[in-house]
């Protein structure tokens, strides 16, 4: 075969000049992939470019649960915790008014919280 042959493959090549996009996922040498992304993703074929996903309710259902390391940020963790927060916050502004309704009665002075307040050391 002439070098005519060759040198219009070296246009093509996937050399180190080569401007497309790279997968760039992290290889088991620690080093990124260099080869090319698929069309339109950020990966390449071997790097789950080629993975169009989960497309049932079953198999998304089974890749939360495979993905699942605690339940610390589940859903109804979460839902959970703002519940939390907001009795919380019940709780603080019913003392608020408590408090309010102290000092205008006389009851507590009008600044008691200093009393428990440590002092500081010279």
């Amino acid at each position: 075969m002439s070098d005519k042959f060759f040198e219009g493959g070296r246009l093509w090549q996937l050399g180190p000049d080569w401007r497309g996009q790279r997968c760039g996922a992290k290889t088991r040498a620690g080093t990124p992939c260099q080869n090319p992304a698929c069309a339109g993703k950020a990966r390449c074929r071997m790097h789950g470019g080629k993975s169009t996903g989960a497309k049932t309710a079953e198999g998304r259902a089974k890749l939360s649960a495979l993905h699942l390391k605690h339940g610390r940020s589940t859903t109804e963790a979460k839902a959970e915790a703002k519940r939390r927060a907001q009795v919380g916050r019940e709780i603080r502004a019913e003392l608020r008014s408590i408090e309010r309704e102290a000092i205008a009665g006389g009851v507590l002075a009008k600044g008691w919280r200093e009393m428990f307040e440590p002092k500081p050391d010279k």
